[in-house]
């Protein structure tokens, strides 16, 4: 069990370096290191959020069904999309709660897995200053701005930085995580600040999918004007929130309950499968590029 920690306890920690890294505007973008890929050519993962709460609101359900989902695709890692730990984040490096809510319950043999990255890219971005309430209205919450105010300077550099990153990508699929939602049909919905801002750079670099959390659910929604598609897997633990409200992209998925989301991909094709807290599979849908070079063709394939 040991081993099974320290191994869960770095591959948290890598996550939560790609996080900062993407949202340091000092300087360019560096990138992590990694093991060589399949010998196939394919990356398997699974992608959670919203999860951290000691196991509660089906929390231990939703990890059980991972660790079985993860050894039956043989997943090489698993991307968490924010809010790890609820209800206000870790005291310490030695908070309880680390292990409460992550180590003592994503135990399964299948999850104890490091970090692969060759046929894609992808660029894990710092999305919470871009919401601007949280500067002008944080209400019973309190943000440390340090290194980070002013925004618009911060928020500049950051999309700066990202840009020249993703355009020196010769990866076949970039893909861009953020914890909060860009489209979105449940209680968050849609964030005009990453829509105004984030969403150009990533349109003008060719990005095929953004993967968040925040609204604690499952959906997958079709660009209506570019080939991006986006997709919240938030439903780690706490979910039903009972609401919805229609965007002018296209749903193609909604489910308000708890669950997670595999990720499969090759030179060819990129397929998502939703998961339920059962292990049902709710919905599938792949995607196959037809060349290289960008903008790319995409065959849809939904299930």
């Amino acid at each position: 069990m040991a081993n099974a920690r320290a191994a869960m306890a770095a591959t948290l920690a890598l996550l939560a370096a790609a996080a900062l890294c993407c949202g340091t505007a000092a300087a360019a973008l560096p990138r992590l290191e990694h093991h060589p890929a399949r010998n196939d050519g394919t990356l398997s993962l699974l992608v959670v959020g919203d999860w951290g709460r000691g196991g509660t609101h089906n929390q231990s359900r939703v990890a059980e069904q991972m660790g079985r989902v993860g050894e039956k695709l043989g997943i090489d890692f698993v991307i968490s999309t924010g809010d790890n730990f609820y209800d206000n984040g870790l005291k310490g490096v030695h908070d309880q709660a680390f292990e409460e809510s992550f180590t003592d319950i994503y135990t399964a043999q299948s999850l104890q897995k490091p970090w692969y990255l060759e046929i894609v890219d992808f660029f894990f971005v710092d999305t919470t200053p871009f919401q601007k309430k949280y500067w002008t209205h944080p209400g019973k919450h309190h943000y440390d701005w340090r290194g980070v105010a002013p925004r618009g300077k911060y928020i500049a550099n950051l999309l700066k930085d990202l840009d020249e990153a993703m355009e020196k990508s010769t990866a076949m699929w970039k893909i861009v995580v953020g914890h909060h939602t860009m489209r979105s049909v449940s209680d968050h919905g849609d964030t005009k600040e990453l829509l105004e801002l984030l969403l150009p750079v990533l349109k003008e670099n060719g990005v095929d999918f953004y993967v968040n959390g925040h609204d604690h659910c499952l959906e997958h929604i079709s660009s209506r004007d570019s080939p991006i598609q986006y997709f919240t897997s938030g439903g780690g633990s706490k979910a039903w929130r009972g609401v919805f409200q229609p965007n002018k992209d296209k749903l193609r998925f909604f489910y308000d309950g708890q669950g997670f989301m595999s990720l499969q991909l090759n030179q060819e094709q990129a397929r998502f499968t939703f998961y339920d807290v059962s292990g049902n599979s709710l919905y599938q849908w792949s995607s196959r590029k037809t060349g290289h070079s960008q903008p790319s063709t995409y065959l849809d394939d939904e299930e």
